[in-house]
């Protein structure tokens, strides 16, 4: 489950160096900063504000500290990976998650003519729960499971993380009614919930139907050659290749349906939860928790079986634990720096001059650039919208195609950011190193860049309410 320390080693390495990189950065670019209120318990910056402060540049210190700044500021999504990863081994331990993956594929293998539908469906599904309830942290409980079913069906380890990870992705950035991003930037926007639904859907259908074509096409060519895949060694390594989780070694007893009938009800529970009553990572954590308990007992495990699977599959997490604590660090730094409102101040100001066109694009390439440092969709949406809605009446935009910017930013770049919580934790429980996972994906986010560009143009010229 967890990546080799060479890798894990690597990509720390590569995170750590931008926290060394923003901390140089607090000794050059004077410091200011954007007052702020709180509207709703959340807290939004106020626009046309911004002062110069004193710089306060990050010495040796407050660099060593902020990784331990980090891991408290990221607390939550760290205790969830730390959960995540022990609830998959305790159900796997129980040979559930086993026998699962050998009955589908014994079912794909027997009905050739249906595997062809096993990535558009999956990946439609779970594109279907990133446009509606936002679905993000949540992929990481599936993809130890389809990365297993993907290797059992010929494909490697990438075919199945990208599945529930990329396939959530094309939902989240094309989202037509996602209430955490969508809703809440055009709540900041002064714009009616669910306006401009119409183009968003067009969009949603376009970034589901590119997504699932890049990874079609990928798993084409790794299942008629798997020495093509990058991560081929690593799977190899690990024992995951079709031939060892070939279908056959394991039958489907009572408990294993017992386990895996309790995990479909408690991923019910949770959109229900999420669109019911707005679940946090807190509620998630606690819902996947219990069931990790249940499932241990279904399975017939003992009190020191599901303790000690706990344990191992936490322990696992460890060295992604480490990497979103200093991926977190980088904007810890950049804040008590004073330097991240800077670069908004300064976008913000630069866009304010371009043509409506490019100006809009701008607000895209802005929004990536921020992601980089604040990856929570609805944060990222109280720091620059505020900015954003007022500065695109002036440039003659509609506060439409500002809010359409944050969302390509917000939810296209997300996948292929070392500093994002989440995406580290994908990787890391699916083993891959974020280097290989970069240079596979980086095609597709160019792609979606000038898809993004592009998609941009009509909004502008036809005023997207």
């Amino acid at each position: 489950m967890a990546a080799s320390a060479r890798y894990s080693f690597n990509t720390l390495f590569l995170i750590f160096a931008m926290v060394v990189a923003v901390a140089a950065l607090t000794w050059i670019v004077p410091g200011g900063e954007y007052q702020r209120h709180e509207v709703g318990g959340k807290t939004l910056v106020i626009a046309n504000t911004f002062t110069r402060v004193e710089s306060q540049p990050q010495g040796l210190m407050a660099l060593l500290s902020a990784p331990l700044k980090g891991f408290i500021e990221a607390a939550k999504i760290i205790g969830f990976c730390f959960i995540i990863g022990g609830i998959f081994t305790i159900i796997q331990n129980t040979g559930a998650i086993t026998a699962g993956v050998n009955w589908m594929a014994w079912y794909f293998s027997h009905k050739p003519h249906m595997q062809k539908f096993f990535i558009p469906a999956t990946m439609t599904l779970f594109s279907v729960a990133g446009t509606t309830f936002g679905m993000c942290e949540e992929t990481m409980l599936f993809v130890p499971l389809f990365m297993m079913l993907a290797i059992s069906l010929g494909y490697d380890s990438l075919v199945g993380t990208a599945i529930p990870f990329l396939g959530a992705a094309a939902g989240f950035a094309g989202a037509v009614i996602n209430p955490f991003t969508l809703g809440i930037a055009q709540e900041i926007a002064q714009l009616p919930p669910l306006s401009g639904w119409e183009y968003r859907l067009f969009i949603w259908l376009l970034s589901t139907f590119f997504m699932i074509a890049f990874v079609m096409r990928y798993a084409r060519k790794v299942k008629a050659d798997p020495t093509i895949s990058p991560v081929y060694e690593i799977d190899c390594a690990r024992g995951l290749h079709p031939q060892a989780v070939a279908p056959g070694h394991a039958r489907m007893e009572g408990h294993h349906a017992r386990v895996l009938l309790a995990f479909a009800l408690a991923l019910a529970l949770l959109v229900f939860g999420v669109i019911r009553f707005g679940w946090g990572i807190v509620e998630m954590s606690g819902l996947f928790f219990g069931l990790g308990l249940v499932a241990g007992v279904l399975g017939r495990l003992s009190i020191g079986g599901i303790t000690e699977g706990f344990k191992a599959g936490a322990k696992d997490m460890m060295g992604v634990a480490l990497i979103i604590a200093c991926a977190r660090a980088i904007l810890v730094v950049a804040n008590d720096g004073k330097i991240l409102d800077v670069m908004l101040y300064a976008l913000g100001g630069l866009i304010s001059h371009l043509p409506r066109v490019v100006a809009a694009q701008m607000m895209f390439v802005t929004q990536g650039i921020i992601n980089f440092f604040v990856h929570s969709g609805s944060g990222q949406a109280a720091l620059t919208m505020p900015i954003m809605s007022p500065l695109a009446d002036v440039i003659g935009i509609t506060r439409q195609t500002s809010v359409l910017a944050f969302v390509f930013g917000e939810g296209w770049i997300n996948p292929i950011l070392p500093t994002s919580g989440v995406t580290m934790g994908v990787l890391g429980l699916a083993g891959i190193p974020w280097e290989k996972w970069a240079k596979w994906l980086l095609p597709l986010q160019i792609f979606f860049f000038i898809l993004a560009l592009l998609l941009l143009i009509p909004p502008v010229l036809l005023h997207f309410q």
